[in-house]
């Protein structure tokens, strides 16, 4: 089974027609997902990739009943382009475009908590459900599926978590980009919350890093109480304090937003902890072993 997505899903591409968004609808139609639409405003009756563009995604789920959207547009459009999703009705919002400015962010989130649609990202290289459905720029050939659930804010480490548990036989239920922007959508909690209640996903990866305070919100769901094991690495330990490493999600303030501070809390809470992200599928693997 997976979270978010599956063969069901039908895609629109906002901003099909652009650079980015040609190459990657292009590697999504290959890899299987149904890319039923694309919009860009002024090209609407148009096809591309074979695909039916429409000038709004209204038009996209009045004609072809999508459901799902990723979105390619610069960062200054792409506040406007997410609100115009759940404006439509769309359940499912993967916004793969990074530097948005913070503010525009903090307003979209206020929007979208009267809205019933899921935002994953920004900054995000989107979500994948193997064999089913891929929704952004993860690399398709690396996945297979399975049942470990694999949600992180850094999009390489997902893909060499994903390639460790490809090779050791371990395939993924769904990977997650949560995004490594201050501000997101979905966040650790939200996807772990999902993976516990999937009947098919029996362990879950968590890979974080250093800023904010989404892995500490982490260690408190999971030290409530977790029903599936959760192997953790957390990016960053050698990063300098009060120093921006990498993106504008990574700052850390005094102790707090520190790997270490991060990895006391989630061990803490039951989580097991690898140092280093070379060790991730041999820790997924101990951690099945052990649950049977």
């Amino acid at each position: 089974m997976s979270i978010l997505v599956d063969a069901s899903s039908r895609v629109v591409v906002q901003g099909i027609t652009g650079g980015e968004g040609t190459f990657h609808t292009q590697r999504m139609i290959e890899y299987g997902t149904t890319v039923a639409a694309g919009v860009t405003p002024r090209k609407g009756g148009t096809l591309h990739l074979g695909v039916p563009v429409f000038d709004t995604v209204a038009e996209a789920v009045r004609n072809e009943g999508v459901d799902a959207s990723v979105i390619f547009v610069p960062a200054v459009h792409a506040p406007s382009a997410i609100r115009e999703a759940a404006e439509a009705g769309i359940r499912l919002i993967v916004c793969i475009t990074e530097g948005i400015e913070v503010l525009s962010m903090v307003g979209i989130k206020d929007f979208l908590r009267r809205k019933p649609a899921l935002l994953v990202g920004p900054n995000t290289p989107g979500v994948i459900s193997p064999g089913k459905a891929k929704l952004g720029i993860m690399p398709g050939p690396i996945h297979r599926a399975g049942r470990v659930g694999v949600v992180s804010r850094s999009g390489t480490l997902t893909y060499e978590a994903v390639h460790q548990l490809t090779r050791l036989g371990f395939g993924q239920s769904t990977a997650v980009g949560i995004g490594g922007d201050p501000v997101v959508g979905l966040s650790f909690v939200d996807i772990l919350s999902l993976f516990e209640r999937d009947p098919e996903t029996e362990a879950v990866v968590l890979i974080g890093e250093i800023g904010g305070t989404a892995e500490e919100e982490a260690a408190a769901l999971l030290g409530r109480g977790y029903a599936k094991p959760v192997v953790a690495y957390v990016a960053g330990l050698t990063a300098p304090p009060g120093r921006r490493m990498g993106h504008a999600g990574a700052i850390m303030s005094g102790r707090h937003g520190t790997a270490s501070h991060k990895i006391e809390l989630l061990e803490t809470a039951g989580t097991r902890i690898v140092r280093s992200p070379a060790a991730i599928g041999k820790a997924v693997a101990a951690a099945l072993a052990g649950k049977s």
